[in-house]
């Protein structure tokens, strides 16, 4: 059983020590740059931008405002907008923009399906992929597409900056200001409630963007060695010629288009100067769906493509294990690690201390869960005070 508790221990420190340790030096020793050509005006190549939604009528009108005033030439630019069963004014907010943006309307089948539709309209020679969510810098689409010189790159990703990461968020003293000026004019109970749900956004927003600035270095490093394994569905781009269909139960597009890519023998690289924003999720529940989502849909792309599992097919055969499978492997090594540490714990002083430091570590997990619920609760029991926080929320948006 020792046996079992330290190759699970050592599982899991390879993938989140071991593994970006070792990219890190060989990113170093062996990188393998991109070669970038200049975009002279007049001679960019022409891009094809899908952007899919669904009851996304809040949204579009900033979002295609956002894409129009890029820096990038207008004749050299097709915006796709790929309506997936929408039921709300999507296609009334769409009208006034026809003179720039192409509409497809297709009924409710999933992203996949929309994007497989949005693909066929287009007609340039690069396909951009954007959400209706983010926005993009001014000069997105320029670094999104200046590596596609390199004859060897299939796909780019670009970067996607949250809020909790971004420079121009208020600073700590200016956001007390302002939080303990709209306190002030909040019923007491609903002040500590309030106050009691922004802690929460603020902890998970920071620990999320801790997360991604973690996952961007690990991607920072893949691209230099060779190849990155996955793109950020809100800004990546793909060469036309290589976008394949994808199934109509597809999980995660971003990740299964760029894999095709580099089954394909052509490299996704990740240009950080490429950015959009966003905003990070404001509860634990949405952070988990994201997590399940992302978990399963690693486990489809295993269905989909096999070859990925093949060193001799897969040119990053590496990295796929170490980073993809590594992470599915983690839940089922902590399991062991405490199935392992509770058998050995009568007998060894060391496992003991390591059982009391898990049970420890679960509790406080369970007891956040517990409080953030409790929270919930009493939110849903005061019905008095969602008009104040109603009020507040859409002033923080604002």
């Amino acid at each position: 059983m020792s046996l079992v508790f330290w190759i699970s221990i050592a599982a899991v420190a390879y993938v989140y020590v071991g593994y970006p340790a070792m990219l890190c030096l060989w990113a170093g020793l062996r990188p393998h740059p991109v070669e970038r050509g200049p975009l002279t005006v007049g001679a960019e190549p022409g891009i094809s931008i899908v952007v899919v939604g669904r009851n996304e009528g809040a949204r579009l009108s900033a979002r295609i405002d956002n894409l129009v005033s890029l820096d990038y030439p207008a004749s050299r630019r097709q915006i796709i907008v790929v309506s997936d069963g929408s039921t709300d004014d999507t296609l009334d907010v769409l009208a006034p923009y026809r003179r720039f943006v192409e509409v497809v309307s297709v009924p409710a089948g999933g992203k996949a399906l929309a994007l497989n539709a949005g693909v066929e309209r287009a007609r340039h020679e690069i396909l951009v992929f954007a959400d209706a969510r983010q926005v993009f810098a001014p000069d997105a689409l320029r670094e999104l597409v200046a590596p596609f010189a390199d004859p060897g790159i299939g796909a780019v990703t670009g970067e996607l900056r949250l809020d909790a990461e971004s420079p121009c968020r208020r600073s700590n003293r200016d956001r007390r200001i302002f939080e303990r000026r709209m306190d002030e004019r909040a019923e007491a109970s609903d002040r500590r409630e309030d106050q009691r749900r922004r802690t929460l956004r603020s902890t998970i927003a920071e620990g999320l963007g801790m997360y991604w600035k973690y996952e961007k270095q690990m991607r920072h490093f893949e691209s230099r060695i060779w190849s990155t394994l996955g793109a950020t569905g809100a800004i990546y781009a793909v060469r036309r010629a290589l976008y394949r269909p994808l199934p109509a139960d597809t999980i995660l597009d971003d990740v299964l288009t760029p894999m095709r890519v580099v089954l394909a023998g052509y490299r996704v690289v990740f240009n950080e100067q490429a950015r959009a924003f966003d905003r990070a999720a404001i509860d634990a529940d949405a952070e988990a769906r994201r997590k399940v989502r992302t978990l399963a849909g690693n486990y489809q792309i295993l269905a989909l493509e096999p070859a990925l599992l093949l060193p001799w097919r897969n040119p990053v055969w590496l990295q796929y294990v170490s980073h993809k499978l590594g992470r599915l492997v983690v839940p089922y090594a902590l399991i062991a690690i405490f199935t392992a540490s509770l058998i050995l714990a009568a007998g060894h002083l060391f496992y003991g201390a390591v059982l009391a430091a898990q049970v420890l570590f679960y509790l406080l997990a369970g007891a956040g869960a517990i409080l953030e619920f409790a929270g919930r609760r009493s939110e849903m029991a005061v019905p008095a005070a969602a008009p104040v926080r109603a009020r507040r929320a859409v002033r923080e948006i604002a």
